[in-house]
């Protein structure tokens, strides 16, 4: 097979990138896959898409916060309704000024 064709070319760039193809097997903490990375991200893409429907720049944001929210809290193990619940009943207690870091999802205790 010459160097030059398409298939050579392929393996050529793959000779060149193979201690970047098998540095998952020296170190465990690298995943062979990329997969749970795109798993995540998949909600932000479908809710692009319904952004564009945003009447204004304030809704989109404001759909785009939720969004965020949602997704942060399913990262760190909660049921995004139950931590939305708590968020509702306890920011309205507290004052503008008020630490809020207990209520962050990788702080909050849901029971």
């Amino acid at each position: 097979m010459p160097p030059k064709s398409l298939l050579g070319k392929a393996i050529q760039y793959n000779l060149n990138q193979w201690d970047k193809l098998t540095v998952y097997l020296t170190d465990y903490r690298v995943n062979i896959d990329n997969n749970r990375a795109e798993r995540a991200i998949k909600p932000f893409v479908i809710g692009r898409k319904n952004w564009l429907f945003s009447n204004t720049g304030n809704g989109a944001k404001s759909s785009a916060t939720l969004y965020s929210i949602i997704e942060t809290a399913k990262a760190n193990g909660l049921i995004p309704y139950d931590y939305l619940v708590r968020l509702f009943e306890e920011l309205p207690r507290r004052k503008e000024n008020d630490v809020i870091n207990d209520l962050l999802p990788w702080n909050i205790k849901l029971t």
